[in-house]
């Protein structure tokens, strides 16, 4: 299955950590590809770092839920991890193939990917054409609407 998953970091070594837990997600959840990664600003609670963000497209055959799992088990590893609040990591699931999934622990695609250039700017990179499931548009299309993309800086064009 093709996935596409959403990274950031505002804690420590920002770029490490990034690199860190895509390494953490092999080897059940393989990378395809990879966007630049981007300087951001926080966007919810405004008093705390910069972030790091990027997005990956990867391949599993492990189920929604336990890339969730297997996710979860990254965050917690590295550090703290409160919502909104600065971390060392914060990975969400964005796409799970086209499938939509709405269970009380598990809403996917992300139900606020239409609302956040940090998300939209680096998935552009590396899909631009992936037609969001429920809103039937292209990403290129959303990252056109959305409010903020000028603002997402250009960090580095590898996480290598």
């Amino acid at each position: 299955m093709e996935i596409f998953l959403g990274l950031g970091s505002n804690v420590g070594n920002r770029e490490d950590n990034l690199r860190h837990a895509i390494e953490r997600l092999a080897p059940e959840i393989r990378l395809e590809k990879h966007s630049a990664i981007y300087r951001t600003m926080p966007m919810y609670v405004k008093e705390q770092p910069e972030f790091l963000n990027m997005t990956i497209q990867a391949e599993t055959e492990l189920s929604a839920h336990e890339v969730f799992q297997k996710i979860d088990t990254i965050q917690k590893e590295m550090g703290e991890h409160r919502k909104n609040q600065p971390r060392s990591i914060d990975i969400d699931i964005l796409f799970f193939g086209h499938k939509i999934i709405e269970t009380p622990e598990l809403k996917i695609p992300h139900p606020k990917i239409a609302e956040r250039a940090f998300v939209l700017v680096p998935m552009n990179d590396i899909a631009p054409d992936f037609v969001h499931p429920v809103l039937g548009v292209p990403i290129e299309t959303l990252l056109s609407r959305v409010e903020g993309h000028e603002d997402v800086k250009p960090f580095s064009h590898s996480y290598e």
